[in-house]
């Protein structure tokens, strides 16, 4: 099972954010629904467009600083390598607000 996630999200108008997580399913239902003031969350950035994964979280967490001191276009181009059509990987994936108890849970 994977210990690291890199991934890639797009926003509608066009921005991208490279993050990293050990809980990949957790951190984008985080996103999506704006449970932390972050830089995604701010620019909509919600749409999966590139997502890996490590066996340990040092490899992803190197990935990701390799990947955030690229340019927009070579991080576009390594995008478009496995979605070219640049669609949401994970589109119907945790759009849904849980109840206020469930997520105020999931926080502590």
């Amino acid at each position: 099972m994977p210990e690291g996630h890199v991934y890639i999200l797009g926003s509608e108008t066009g921005t991208l954010y490279t993050g990293v997580t050990s809980d990949f399913d957790k951190r984008l239902w985080e996103h999506r629904n704006g449970i932390k003031s972050t830089f995604a969350t701010k620019y909509g950035c919600k749409r999966v467009l590139l997502h890996e994964e490590f066996t340990d979280i040092r490899s992803a967490i190197s990935r990701e600083k390799e990947i955030k001191g690229w340019t927009r276009a070579k991080k576009l181009a390594l995008i478009a390598q496995t979605n070219p059509e640049f669609k949401d990987l994970c589109p119907q994936h945790h759009w849904q607000m849980l109840p206020p108890q469930q997520a105020i849970a999931d926080q502590k």
